[in-house]
């Protein structure tokens, strides 16, 4: 078995901090990176770092909680993002890149405006719920 490093185990710590703080409900907002093959494909994974980098450098990692989920059931939207905010109804995001990824978390997540020129409309095909 490989040896893990002290600087692992502290990043283990904090990302499973962050996973503990979303149960304990102590975050403002989460946003949801929805990484299913589909979201995968379309850039899902570079659009859940950069929301990461941008989240710390914004220094916004107390208040909102970056995390991923399978598949949004809506592939024609992909990549896509959910965001949710204490007290208020999730708001899916798609169609984005990386920038449009990052301005979602500083407006919506963080500054609380909706970002309406990125919401989902569900698809007839889809049948699912923005």
């Amino acid at each position: 078995m490989p040896r893990v490093s002290v600087e692992e185990l502290k990043a283990i710590r904090e990302r499973f901090r962050g996973f503990r703080r979303l149960r304990e409900g102590k975050a403002r907002a989460r946003v949801v990176v929805h990484m299913g093959a589909c979201g995968l494909k379309a850039g899902g994974r570079n659009i859940l770092s950069r929301l990461l980098a941008a989240r710390e450098q914004e220094r916004a990692g107390e208040e909102v909680l970056v995390t991923v989920s399978g598949c949004a059931g809506q592939c024609d939207q992909e990549p896509m993002i959910t965001v949710e905010v204490e007290g208020e109804d999730p708001v899916r995001y798609g169609r984005l890149n990386e920038e449009t990824a990052v301005r979602i978390l500083e407006e919506h997540a963080i500054g609380g405006r909706v970002v309406s020129e990125f919401v989902c409309v569900p698809s007839r095909t889809s049948g699912g719920v923005p």
